[in-house]
């Protein structure tokens, strides 16, 4: 995937709304990645409200996987369900049978245009894989392609191939954590997470998946997993990938690249 001429006149940014959820605006296009804007779902409470009002002339939403932090269909409908949304393959009739109108489904490799910007579908080593319709769908992460290369991982741990995923790296965003005090397999946890930025080497990281949910412990402050995922990851990723500029957003913060 070769990248296009920058255009100065359009500023790229990037935008993290919290958990997976980033705004990628970049040549003029406007990317969404796995959506989850409430301030509750199920069992989880959001520690800061999702900045929903900068949501608008979206070009198109990237859906990583079928996990319900990752695919929220409260939120999803709050965007309108003439978004183009894409998603793994399989998972296509789930958005339709709720009248989602532009479903593309992915698979790793394969490219898709939004916009002005080229998307390309990745592997992704998570136990994310949700059953529908009697057929496993798979877990993506996705590369999207313009005068910039910006890699969004979803969810996913260390595979093999993440060195030479993209050549020309400019940005990752790179999960760090969850939303419990403990980790399932298949994602990265502060250290894999550094790990990563060392086979990736992009030039910018925004580590995302962290901070964000946590679950409703009654009579109970916040746990310190919400912020001390953060500060180990940055200690790693200083000994593991000192060349990676780290940009550590707050919810609802920007950085231009």
């Amino acid at each position: 995937m070769s990248k296009e001429p920058a255009d100065p006149a359009r500023p790229a940014r990037i935008t993290w709304l919290g958990h997976s959820t980033v705004l990628v605006e970049l040549d003029g296009s406007r990317l969404l990645t796995d959506p989850a804007l409430r301030d509750r779902a199920a069992h989880l409470r959001r520690t800061t409200p999702a900045v929903a009002g900068m949501l608008h002339s979206l070009d198109g939403i990237l859906v990583s996987h079928l996990h319900h932090d990752h695919l929220d269909f409260p939120s999803l409908e709050q965007l309108g369900r003439s978004m183009p949304v894409v998603v793994p393959h399989g998972a296509g009739r789930l958005l339709r049978r709720r009248h989602f109108e532009r479903v593309v489904e992915v698979e790793s490799g394969e490219e898709v245009r939004i916009g002005g910007l080229i998307v390309r579908a990745t592997h992704a080593d998570h136990e994310g894989g949700r059953r529908f319709l009697g057929k496993r769908v798979p877990v993506l992460g996705y590369l999207i392609g313009g005068s910039r290369q910006i890699y969004f991982a979803g969810d996913t741990d260390l595979f093999e191939g993440m060195a030479t995923l993209a050549p020309s790296l400019d940005i990752a965003l790179v999960p760090i954590w969850g939303w419990g005090p403990s980790l399932g397999p298949g994602h990265l946890d502060p250290r894999r997470a550094a790990e990563a930025l060392r086979l990736l080497r992009p030039r910018l990281a925004v580590p995302i998946h962290w901070g964000t949910y946590y679950p409703l412990w009654p009579g109970r402050s916040r746990p310190a997993f919400l912020t001390s995922a953060i500060h180990e990851f940055q200690r790693y990723a200083e000994e593991l990938a000192p060349s990676v500029e780290l940009h550590v957003l707050p919810i609802g913060g920007s950085v231009e690249i």
